[in-house]
Formats: C-alpha cells, structure tokens, sequence
C-alpha cells in the first residue's frame, strides 16, 4: 500500500526505502488518533492517509521549506512554536529533526503541545546522505535518542532501526550508481536500462538478506514512538 508517494515519486533506484517507510507508518496506525500534529509537514503527503484514522490533521512548518508549502501553522521548529499546550492527541514527524539546529527544542515542544496520554511518531535518518544542504545538521543513535526524548520528558519510548545493513548499503550503493549516467543521450539511456535491472534485483534481495542475516546497527534510520504521561 503506498501511504505517501505517487509511483512517479519513487524512481527505479529508491523505492525500496518508501515501500519500508510506509510500512513502519503503516505499523503504528493504532497511535494516530483524534487531533494530530504533522511537524515539518512540508507538501503533507500523509495528510489524506492520516485521514483515515485522526478527527484533525494540522501540518507545522517553516516558510523557507524546500518543498511545496502545504503547512497550517508557520513555525520555525527550532524555536517555542506558536501552539496551545496540550492540544494535540498525536504529534508526527518524518524525516524532520536532522534538519534542525535545535532539536532538544523540538522535542520539548512536541511534549508541551501533547495532551497527557498523546502518543508521537517520529522518524530520523541515521546512515544516510547528506540532503536539503546546507539545512542537514545531526545523525541520530538509537542512544541519542532515548537520552533525548527522556530529557524532553517522554514515557513508553520504543526504538526501531528501519532497516537493516543490507538494505541501507544497497540505497547506498543505488544512489551512488545514479552518478554513473552521464554523457549523451543514447549512452544515458543504455546505462540507465542496465542499471535499472541491477535496481530490481538488489531491491528484492536486500529485505531477504536483513531478514537473514541481521545486523541493526548500521540503520538507513530510526523510528521512535513515545508517550506523554497521563499524569503530566
């Protein structure tokens, strides 16, 4: 099922990696519940899924945002954002908090703005390329995280690596691969069709290999699912 992305968006070298996010989102759907706060929402791609399981969706972010701005709320997430305290039943976030200079912020925003009980989804790189330069600032342990959301004041935090080596060296491998189409059109073309069935295969095998063959310390990234205390 793709929660997020048109097939047009995943190109030949890279769906795997949407295919695994969609799955972990797909995975915690029993979080998302009544009022749910998409931080760095950017072009709200999830907004229409979301919709299925939350009463109201708000996406958060910041005016210079890459992508196309479909935000309901301009904050700049590294400062206090400009939200009530404790109105947010569910607080999501992909793929945000590496782009931000001050993520402690972020994450002790994201307390303050959840409701006593409120659930958050968040999800950060870990071995991945630099993007959206020169605003890609941190790579996340899973230690870095516990310390982090438990400095925030976070209860119930579960970490999972998304993926395991196998899979993380192959969208490395598959990215840097995509260097190799250079030159005039017809030699474009004949490398991207010979990469293209390299693509396929190592795509299908890698999930079997990180099924097989674990080792979760060398993650593509991170999913954190966390709780505020029904007593804060």
């Amino acid at each position: 099922m793709i929660i997020s992305h048109s097939h047009n968006n995943r190109k030949y070298h890279n769906w795997l990696i949407y295919d695994i996010g969609d799955k972990w989102i797909k995975k915690f759907s029993e979080k998302y519940k009544g009022s749910l706060y998409d931080l760095g929402c950017g072009e709200s791609p999830y907004k229409s899924w979301l919709l299925n399981y939350v009463d109201k969706y708000t996406g958060v972010d910041w005016g210079s945002t890459l992508h196309e701005l479909k935000a309901d709320i301009l904050s700049n997430l590294n400062e206090p954002f400009p939200i009530e305290s404790e109105v947010a039943d569910t607080v999501f976030s992909i793929s945000v908090m590496e782009h931000l200079y001050e993520p402690q912020i972020f994450l002790n925003e994201a307390h303050r703005i959840l409701k006593p009980g409120g659930s958050i989804v968040l999800q950060v790189p870990f071995m991945w390329w630099v993007h959206e330069a020169p605003h890609d600032y941190y790579r996340y342990t899973n230690y870095g995280l516990r310390y982090m959301f438990e400095k925030a004041g976070f209860t119930d935090i579960t970490i999972y690596p998304q993926t395991g080596f196998w899979v993380m060296w192959t969208m490395k491998f598959n990215y840097q691969c995509r260097r190799l189409i250079v030159g005039p059109l017809p030699i474009r073309k004949t490398i991207e069709l010979l990469l293209r069935g390299v693509w396929c295969i190592d795509q299908w095998i890698a999930p079997w290999l990180d099924k097989y063959w674990k080792c979760e310390s060398e993650t593509a990234g991170y999913f954190v699912v966390a709780s505020k205390s029904q007593f804060s």
